[in-house]
């Protein structure tokens, strides 16, 4: 492992170690992840880096974070760092703790995949093959059609909450016909004045053990010229509609032994902001996450029609054979591995507070939708259902497989 840090840079930190979040804030600077391979594309300096998970620390100006996501943009990544302002422990532990998290976390992966395990596989339930045949992509039209129809949904936004309040309004008015017990809720946060929206499938035997099924509804415009417009239709409209097909479903079957939440996340686009709060207090109330799905761009094919990229990296390779099997067993689509490096979506702040993560992308990175981030991001001929609908049986097998299961990661 390799981590440096300049003299300069340093008195920078012991400046801002003997100060609270707010100064940072008054300075407008901030600390944040982000990959190493971005931050030294843009000469950004790098104040701790571990070369084996090729993240970096840095804190930077509000120039700065536009270039990184600008960049973001022009690789086709949809986050692009996470933003450590709320970290209050990095103040007195160090910054170098958190590249030690990851760097732990990362070795765990390398065990399992050393470890002598069968290969993972699923029995087929008729109830879950019953319910892949419901998955509508008229819904998920109609559902991405609505959401890209705002203006913007970005948390920068004069209205930053116009959406999810209008979305909680029509998720209320669906749930009504639900069978199972849930609670709906907007969740507040202190980076942003965006909510996060949630709803929660509660567990008949074990409600404490939980799975995610997430994806953040927020969008962005990076572009030069051409207006500020964001519909962000495959950014992340799409990977919101997969969701709420997915709770349509799943709400009038039978009801889960363990619970299922659902979340439509704050302010992923400047710097993972509402999936990072919430992760980091399920870590501090010790709640029992099994695993988290992040569906984030799903309605590009870049790869070809029902090819899925799996990112191999910050995610948990017990889940990535999980979705093998789910997808051997129900899905039917080709899988292949890949990587889009740290902070590029939400599974991101999950994995640093040590809970199992998936991000199952719709394409292979390279090959991703090139007009997220502009006012291009619409419904086009290019735009496929039928490969998004393939992202929504991927969270119904994790919410009617995995949350009636006793399965979990084994270590």
């Amino acid at each position: 492992m390799m981590k440096t840090a300049t003299m300069a840079f340093v008195t920078l930190i012991a400046m801002t170690a003997t100060a609270h979040v707010p100064a940072l804030e008054s300075f407008e600077t901030k600390p944040i992840l982000a990959d190493l391979k971005d931050l030294r594309a843009l000469n950004i300096p790098v104040l701790a880096k571990d070369e084996r998970i090729e993240v970096g620390y840095a804190i930077v100006t509000p120039v700065m974070q536009q270039r990184i996501q600008e960049r973001a943009h022009q690789v086709g990544k949809c986050g692009g760092f996470e933003d450590l302002t709320l970290d209050m422990h990095i103040q007195g532990t160090g910054f170098n703790s958190i590249l030690d998290s990851l760097a732990a976390i990362q070795e765990k992966n390398a065990l399992y995949e050393r470890a002598p395990f069968a290969a993972l596989s699923l029995e087929k339930n008729g109830t879950i093959e019953a319910a892949m045949t419901e998955v509508s992509e008229d819904n998920l039209r109609s559902y991405v059609t609505w959401l890209s129809s705002f203006p913007s949904r970005s948390n920068r936004d004069a209205e930053p909450n116009r959406h999810v309040v209008e979305m909680k309004t029509r998720l209320e008015a669906m749930l009504a016909e639900a069978t199972i017990p849930y609670e709906i809720s907007e969740i507040n946060h202190t980076s942003t004045k965006q909510r996060t929206l949630k709803v929660r499938l509660v567990g008949s035997e074990r409600p404490n053990e939980i799975v995610v099924l997430g994806g953040h509804l927020d969008s962005i415009n990076q572009s030069w010229g051409g207006g500020k417009t964001a519909p962000g239709a495959d950014d992340n409209a799409s990977g919101s509609a997969n969701l709420i097909e997915a709770l349509r479903i799943m709400m009038t079957k039978a009801q889960p032994k363990r619970t299922v939440e659902f979340f439509w996340y704050a302010g992923e686009e400047s710097g993972l902001l509402g999936s990072a709060e919430i992760a980091k207090q399920y870590k501090a109330d010790k709640k029992d996450v099994v695993a988290v799905l992040q569906l984030d761009m799903t309605l590009f094919p870049g790869s070809g029609e029902l090819v899925i990229g799996s990112m191999t990296d910050f995610t948990s390779s017990w889940l990535r054979d999980y979705l093998k099997a789910a997808n051997e067993t129900y899905i039917h689509a080709r899988i292949v591995d890949d990587k889009c490096g740290y902070g590029c979506s939400d599974h991101a702040s999950w994995n640093r507070q040590g809970y199992p993560a998936l991000m199952p992308f719709e394409a292979t990175f390279s090959k991703s939708n090139k007009n997220i981030h502009t006012t291009r991001d619409v419904i086009s001929p290019e735009s496929n259902f039928k490969h998004s609908a393939a992202y929504t049986k991927i969270a119904l097998v994790m919410g009617m497989d995995l949350a009636n299961s006793t399965a979990r990661q084994p270590y």
